[in-house]
Parts: structure tokens; C-alpha cells; sequence
């Protein structure tokens, strides 16, 4: 008896301890909002930096680094540019999602975000075909390829760094953050432009295409500043101190995981299909189709792009009351369905209807993007998710984004009118839609 009473005190004690040691270590711990605010500044270089290039490739750099071929086939060549960054990715999602299963999501998403952030900036410096000649177009490719291999590991951090911290009934609210990134970063490359748009067609340029680029610095060191102050996730914690991470993660990905894999690739199909519909090819198609000047294009694509930052999280929402698969099957049905109208709308030349047949599209675009992140997280095993869901999207966006803008360029060339582009989303909304409901949920 007069032991266990001497014992006691020495019992509250330690419980005392334990309990001040949590208190710390809680006190430390970054809130759901850094880590929110820590993915979504990622994502937003990452489609600031994607904007910024694909923009100017539809305005400028056909011009100034393929000045020897006729218009179209120079901003074929320019577009082009943007299917070498996806084929950058895939190399990038085994590299970041290797190193990200084995030793932690933080330290590859730091690492992403520099090498992401000095290839932009250095393409903000590069000299044109006129003044150092065919080295000229070859340094851009390399800078975008280095972009794209950056870009492979960038969003599966950045979606697991949420997806895994958020408490379960939130993970498709926080799974769609990283996402908003490309509503954000298409709205602050395209209001830099429509500012730009302003100078003398000789000062465009010469200058003026290079600000973006160059500025996109300042979103890398905010996002590097937030990114350190963040912890690993719960979940790859737990893994690691039972010795259970994976050894070499794209092998166990592609012997346990395969179907995954090519199931969740494929349903981006419907996702690349309406995305360069509303944000990239929209503008050549605009100015030079269908007779809009580049400042109204540039604004109704920043209109879209502010409704997407706010669907995107909306989409989100309904996904942690419905189901991620069902909201996204929703959204890849839409694409569908609204293929041809969105066209017709924009094919009276009448601005408003345009604006209208844009923003139907962003409503479909929306629903399946928006909740893309957890879908993608819920059908892969923590030991390789970082690995999984980075080389399902850079397979997916190979198939199903890095050729768009050329094809529908090639389609408005081959048949005259925008019913083959229509169809074209159609049938890559029902690829989608087929391959969501097949992909294997876990529960997160």
C-alpha cells in the first residue's frame, strides 16, 4: 500500500511530462491551413509557370523561336513545346515518387518547387532565334522538358501533403486545394498578360512576353518560405517507423498496382480534352477562327478561371458527402453532354454567348478536376501513392493532354469546323467516365 501511494506522485508525474511533451509537439505541429496554403502556393507556380509559356506560345513565341515556318505550322511547333513538358513528367513522377514513398513528401516538394521555379525563370531569359539561331528553339525545349520532369512529382506531393494530414471527413475539400492552384495560376499569368496586352506590338516582343516568367520568382520563394515550415504526414510517419515503406516503389506499383495505374491515367482523358478547349487553344481558335481580339480571349479566360477557383473547392465539398467517383463520373458525363452547345455558343461570334459556352465547359471541368487529387489518392496504398498517383497523371496527361492543342489545331485544318473537336471531347469524356467507375476505391 505505501508503495503504490510513493509511486503515485511519480505517476502523475510522468503522465504530466507525456502530456507537456504532446502539448509541444502539438504546438509545433502546422495547422490544416499552412499545409493547405503550403500546396496550394505549389500548384499555383506550377500552372502560373504552364500559363505562362502556353500563352505566350499562342501569342509570341511561334514569332520569335520558329520564325521560318508559315503561321500555322509555327504555332504547331509552339504548342509543341507543351508536349514536351508531359513527356518530361512521367521520368519525374518515378524519380520524386521513388525518393517521396521512401524517404518523405516535404523534402521532394522543396525540391520540385526550385527546380520548377529556376527552368520558368530561365526561360524568361532566353535569347530568341534571331539572335543565337536554331540553339534557341533547342534551350527552350530543354527548359520545358526540365519544367515538365519538375512538374511529375510536384502535384502528387502536393496533393498527398493535404490529402494525408486532413481528418477524413475533409480529405475531398483539402484533396481539391492543390487543384485551385491552376485556377489561381491561370488568373495571375493571364491578367499579366491582359496588362501586357497594352504595350506596342514591338515592346511585346521584344520585353513584355518575358515578365511572367521572371516573375514567377516571387511565388517560388512565398511557396519555398511555407513549404519548410511544414511536418511529414501522419500517415507516411506511421509507415516509416514500422518499417513498412517500400523498397523500390515503381516496381511494387507496377506489379500491384498496374491496373490502377492505367485506370486512373485513362480518366484523365475527358479532364485534358475540356481543359484545352477552355484555356489554351481557346485562344487561337478565338482570335484566329472565329474573329475575337486577344484582350476580350484573355479576359473571358480569366472569368473562367476565377468560377473555376471557386467551383473547383465546391466539387470538392460535394465529394466528401457523395463520393469522389460519382462527383467525378458527374463531371466526365458533363464534358460530354455539353461538347457540341459549349461550340455552338462560341461559334456565333456573339461575345456574350461565347462567354456562356466557355463557362458551361468550366462547370464540367470542374466537377471532375476538382476532385481528381482524392479520387487518385483513395485507389493507391500509402506505401507507393506518391508514386502511383504522380505516374498515373503523367501517363494520363501524355495521353490525354500533350498532344490536344496539335489535334485540335489539326482538326479545325482537316475538317473546317469546330463538330470534330466537339466530338473529339465527347468520346474522351466517355473514356473518363468508363475508367472512374472501374477504378478501385480503398477509403481513405
Amino acid at each position: 500500500m505505501t508503495a503504490n501511494i510513493a509511486d503515485e506522485p511519480a505517476d502523475r508525474t510522468s503522465r504530466r511530462s507525456s502530456e507537456s511533451e504532446g502539448a509541444d509537439n502539438q504546438a509545433h505541429q502546422p495547422s490544416m491551413r499552412t499545409i493547405a496554403l503550403s500546396s496550394l502556393l505549389g500548384t499555383t507556380v506550377e500552372w502560373f509557370d504552364f500559363f505562362a509559356y502556353s500563352t505566350a506560345a499562342a501569342l509570341v513565341v511561334n514569332t520569335l523561336f520558329f520564325p521560318e515556318y508559315d503561321p500555322l505550322v509555327g504555332t504547331i511547333l509552339a504548342f509543341g513545346g507543351i508536349a514536351v513538358g508531359y513527356f518530361g513528367r512521367p521520368l519525374g513522377s518515378i524519380v520524386f515518387g521513388h525518393f517521396g514513398d521512401r524517404i518523405g513528401r516535404k523534402t521532394m516538394l522543396v525540391l520540385s518547387l526550385m527546380l520548377m521555379g529556376g527552368a520558368t525563370f530561365a526561360i524568361g531569359l532566353l535569347p530568341t532565334y534571331a539572335q543565337i539561331g536554331v540553339a534557341a528553339p533547342l534551350l527552350l525545349m530543354s527548359l520545358r522538358f526540365i519544367q515538365g520532369f519538375a512538374l511529375g512529382g510536384e502535384w502528387g506531393g502536393a496533393v498527398l501533403i493535404v490529402v494525408e494530414h486532413a481528418p477524413a471527413n475533409r480529405k475531398g475539400l483539402y484533396g481539391s486545394v492543390p487543384q485551385i492552384g491552376l485556377a489561381l495560376g491561370l488568373t495571375l499569368a493571364t491578367l499579366i498578360y491582359l496588362g501586357l496586352n497594352q504595350l506596342p506590338a514591338a515592346a511585346f516582343e521584344s520585353w513584355g512576353w518575358r515578365v511572367p516568367f521572371l516573375a514567377s520568382a516571387v511565388l517560388v520563394v512565398l511557396g519555398l518560405l511555407i513549404r519548410l515550415r511544414i511536418s511529414e504526414t501522419p500517415e507516411f510517419e506511421a509507415i516509416r517507423a514500422q518499417g513498412r515503406s517500400a523498397r523500390v516503389p515503381i516496381a511494387e506499383t507496377l506489379s500491384t498496382h498496374w491496373r490502377e495505374v492505367c485506370l486512373a491515367a485513362l480518366s484523365f482523358a475527358g479532364i485534358g480534352a475540356v481543359f484545352y478547349m477552355l484555356f489554351t487553344f481557346s485562344l487561337t481558335y478565338g482570335t484566329e477562327y472565329i474573329g475575337f481580339d486577344r484582350g476580350q480571349m484573355l479576359l473571358m479566360a480569366t472569368l473562367c478561371s476565377v468560377g473555376a477557383a471557386i467551383g473547383i473547392p465546391i466539387a470538392g465539398h460535394l465529394a466528401d458527402k457523395h463520393g469522389a467517383r460519382r462527383i467525378f463520373t458527374i463531371g466526365s458525363a458533363a464534358i460530354v453532354i455539353t461538347a457540341f452547345p459549349s461550340f455552338w455558343l462560341i461559334d456565333t461570334g456573339n461575345l456574350m454567348l461565347a462567354f456562356f459556352g466557355y463557362v458551361l465547359a468550366t462547370i464540367a471541368f470542374c466537377a471532375s478536376y476538382g476532385t481528381l487529387g482524392v479520387l487518385y489518392s483513395d485507389a493507391f496504398d500509402v506505401r507507393i501513392r506518391y508514386t502511383g498517383i504522380s505516374l498515373a497523371l503523367g501517363i494520363g496527361t501524355i495521353i490525354g493532354s500533350a498532344f490536344v492543342p496539335i489535334i485540335y489545331l489539326e482538326l479545325l485544318s482537316t475538317y473546317g469546323g469546330s463538330w470534330a473537336i466537339s466530338l473529339y471531347m465527347i468520346i474522351a469524356g466517355a473514356i473518363s467516365m468508363i475508367s472512374a467507375r472501374l477504378l478501385r476505391q480503398r477509403g481513405l
